[in-house]
């Protein structure tokens, strides 16, 4: 945690770490927690592809992703959801906990989040939460793609 504070703090970015007594696993629970739109919420998945692993940064309000189409995007054959076991070993953190920012992935976006002042989403820590504007999404990781 200390390491994405200060690499938040020298990027400039506005944010907030907000701690919690439980995991917030669900989108829904995020809203419940923070009292926003469900939209706000932007769990990290990670992705395996043939081309090696992605970050991949959805917003809460969309049901499925659709991985064909993302799969075209990154101009992959095969694309699809790493297991919990791939996340940890890759990420070093557990499913619904990934951070939103400082993984050393390629990352795709979903543009649904720039329509928000702030998105909420992992640490790295099960028991706290990011709140960062979605523009830091873009200085903060190695953004390769954005998607609708």
């Amino acid at each position: 945690m200390d390491n994405l504070i200060a690499r938040l703090q020298e990027s400039g970015v506005q944010f907030e770490i907000i701690h919690h007594k439980k995991q917030i696993c669900t989108a829904q629970e995020g809203v419940d927690y923070f009292g926003i739109a469900i939209g706000q919420t932007a769990p990290t998945l990670v992705l395996k592809s043939e081309k090696g692993y992605f970050a991949m940064i959805v917003s809460g309000s969309r049901e499925r992703v659709n991985l064909e189409e993302v799969s075209r995007i990154l101009g992959c054959n095969q694309l699809k959801m790493a297991t919990p076991k791939e996340v940890q070993k890759i990420t070093g953190h557990t499913i619904a906990s990934v951070p939103l920012v400082g993984l050393s992935l390629p990352c795709i976006v979903d543009r649904g989040l720039f329509s928000f002042p702030f998105i909420y989403g992992g640490t790295g820590e099960p028991t706290s939460t990011l709140k960062i504007t979605p523009n830091a999404l873009k200085k903060l990781n190695q953004v390769i793609a954005l998607f609708d």
